[in-house]
């Protein structure tokens, strides 16, 4: 089985490689895709095939997947230009008559109200209508998005933001990672949508309380107004626009669109998802 990966130099496309070899896929039926030419390198170390492809130029991928089976197509990380980012990796599969193409998608893509959502619908569409065979892996939150506020705490004794009483149900990025390698080295995932997320939606009152029992010392949770909280991103430095998304963010939160724990995640990697305490215990150090 040969498998290629869209954004293997990043975080996400690491842990599912490291996830791939765990599983018996040999290092060199992977073909790691992306920017960064220091990991690329560090790839073809361990024995995997490499391509630089930059999918702000679809030429870089023209003929990139002859000979590739499977394709997973790892989400871009740039907001507003995801979608023609994600427009040729689903050519270049097209053309090279891929038999799966799995995407790392969003948490009830279809109707959720997460401001990140828009960009992953329109990919998603672009993949059904291109016809080929799909798996949309539609992801909730990582633990570590969290780690700044880990960190604060740490510092400050204080987590401050406009969430409140929403939940979360994140779990670490490993686990979707290792989801991702599931879809790519088993069979039965041909038309499927799998909402994944952690098996434990927490508050942020619940976070501070964990943080607590892992720094030893006093941590409390504050809630902030949104204006209040604005005033406060900016006064960290953010521009106005920026202030202004990640509001968006924490009142998705707040409304409860990272909160469904369908229990799919644990389901598919076979064992529970980390829970957010062990996560935070590996950032002590």
């Amino acid at each position: 089985m040969n498998v290629a990966i869209f954004g293997a130099t990043g975080q996400l496309g690491g842990l599912t490689i490291d996830s791939l070899i765990e599983r018996g896929t040999a290092p060199g039926n992977i073909l790691a895709l992306g920017r960064n030419r220091d990991r690329l390198a560090e790839l073809a170390g361990r024995g995997l095939r490499t391509a630089r492809v930059d999918l702000n130029d679809a030429a870089t991928a023209a003929g990139v997947l002859d000979g590739v089976e499977k394709v997973l197509l790892i989400s871009m990380s740039e907001p507003g230009r995801r979608v023609p980012q994600h427009a040729a990796a689903v050519e270049a599969a097209k053309n090279a008559g891929v038999r799966q193409l799995a995407y790392t998608s969003v948490l009830d893509a279809p109707t959720t109200v997460l401001a990140l959502a828009p960009e992953h619908r329109a990919t998603e569409e672009l993949i059904t209508a291109s016809g080929i065979p799909s798996t949309f892996l539609r992801h909730g939150w990582y633990t570590e998005n969290h780690r700044q506020e880990f960190d604060a705490a740490r510092r400050t004794g204080v987590i401050a933001n406009s969430v409140g009483s929403g939940r979360i149900a994140s779990a670490p990025r490993r686990d979707y990672a290792e989801a991702g390698a599931v879809v790519l080295s088993t069979p039965g995932h041909d038309g499927k949508a799998y909402e994944l997320s952690g098996d434990t939606a927490w508050t942020y009152t619940e976070f501070a309380a964990a943080a607590q029992e892992v720094l030893g010392i006093p941590v409390r949770y504050e809630v902030l107004t949104p204006a209040k909280e604005q005033k406060q991103l900016i006064g960290l430095g953010l521009d106005e626009g920026t202030a202004g998304f990640l509001g968006t963010l924490n009142a998705n939160m707040r409304d409860g669109a990272l909160a469904p724990a369908p229990g799919e995640l644990s389901k598919l990697i076979g064992r529970p998802t980390g829970p957010l305490i062990d996560t935070m215990r590996s950032w002590i150090g």
